[in-house]
């Protein structure tokens, strides 16, 4: 019997084949997904659930990546003086174009390109319009569906730095920058969202008005917004948003605390990691979002260590595997996955 479902992926570099092994539990457990909001790793996982792969067609891809491939830029790149040429010029050391080249193959692969082949049928209940509704007005609701420009069965979480705001795609293509969302390559947004700032180039796009805006890792302001798809209060879900997190649970309630300064540069990257990490933190202290939330122990692989070997990949997938199981088994100090409990304990449902 299938479930329905709607998941939120943590960013986290080369760490997204963790995603993998988590998703792969949920796909065996019957779990249909109908919404996939992802931020930088996140996203190129979460487009390609979105866009159908199945559980082996997902692992196969994740498993062919040559993460060494991701640092594609100019022969001088290996060099530090190299590195800080680009960085003052480009902005960022790495292109990215092996992302686009891949990513971009995969989804052809299953006839996806742009947004519009992502678009969900009107009045499914996967738009969140039909969420809004509630039992009131369903046809109402399908037709508030079918001309949203919500109605896209992946979200992209993209900072952009210009605006100074979170965005995402392809909900806010319309109104702040003047494009049609669902003309606007899949690949594109995922791109954006993954420039991890000073390794990749940031993204320059323009507006409606030709104003240029430079787009990076939506991690920079939220790497796991996990209320994206609620409905709200006072409107009962008619089923789970699942999220998936790169940490443990004790590592991402004690993030907060990890930072060691002791000089100007230190410094920097302290309040760098305190900005990208608080709002998120304020989540995971939530009880109700920990308890729909799947916590995948990395260990101490980095998310920049683009030479993982095939040892780490596969911890990490295994890893994935383990923690959504615990999840949904439950274990020592975590009981089993129950979603009529959830809603009696968070949303008040009867």
């Amino acid at each position: 019997m299938m479930s329905r479902a709607d998941l939120v992926l943590e960013g986290g570099g080369v760490k997204g084949i963790a995603l993998v092994g988590a998703i792969t539990v949920l796909m065996e457990r019957g779990y249909q997904f109908e919404r996939v909001a992802g931020t930088s790793a996140g996203s190129i996982v979460g487009a390609l659930v979105a866009a159908g792969l199945s559980h082996d067609e997902l692992v196969a891809a994740m498993t062919s990546i040559d993460y060494r491939a991701f640092q594609d830029g100019h022969a001088w790149d290996h060099l530090a003086v190299g590195k800080m040429f680009d960085l003052i010029t480009e902005h960022g050391v790495y292109h990215g174009d092996y992302l686009k080249t891949w990513l971009g193959k995969e989804l052809a692969d299953h006839d996806v390109h742009t947004f519009a082949d992502l678009r969900s049928p009107a009045g499914d209940g996967k738009t969140g319009a039909a969420d809004r509704a509630g039992s009131a007005d369903r046809a109402g609701a399908a037709d508030e569906a079918e001309s949203s420009d919500k109605a896209f069965r992946l979200v992209v979480n993209v900072s952009d730095i210009t605006a100074g705001c979170l965005r995402q795609f392809p909900w806010d293509y319309g109104e702040h920058y003047q494009l049609p969302p669902g003309e606007q390559a899949v690949v594109d947004a995922v791109r954006s969202s993954m420039s991890i700032p000073f390794f990749y180039r940031p993204v320059v796009m323009r507006d409606g008005e030709g104003q240029e805006h430079w787009l990076v890792d939506g991690g920079l302001l939220s790497n796991f917004p996990i209320g994206l798809f609620d409905s709200p209060p006072g409107v009962e879900p008619r089923w789970p948003t699942f999220g998936i997190k790169l940490s443990t649970k004790a590592a991402a309630v004690q993030a907060a605390a990890a930072n060691h300064v002791h000089g100007t540069v230190s410094m920097s990257l302290a309040m760098l990691n305190t900005l990208t990490g608080f709002y998120d933190r304020m989540h995971i202290e939530d009880p109700s979002v920990v308890a729909r939330t799947i916590f995948v122990d990395t260990g101490d692989i980095m998310a920049t260590d683009f030479n993982l070997t095939v040892q780490q990949r596969d911890f990490l997938y295994a890893s994935g595997r383990a923690a959504a199981v615990r999840f949904l088994d439950g274990g020592p100090g975590q009981p089993a996955w129950n979603w009529d409990n959830y809603k009696k304990t968070y949303r008040g449902a009867s």
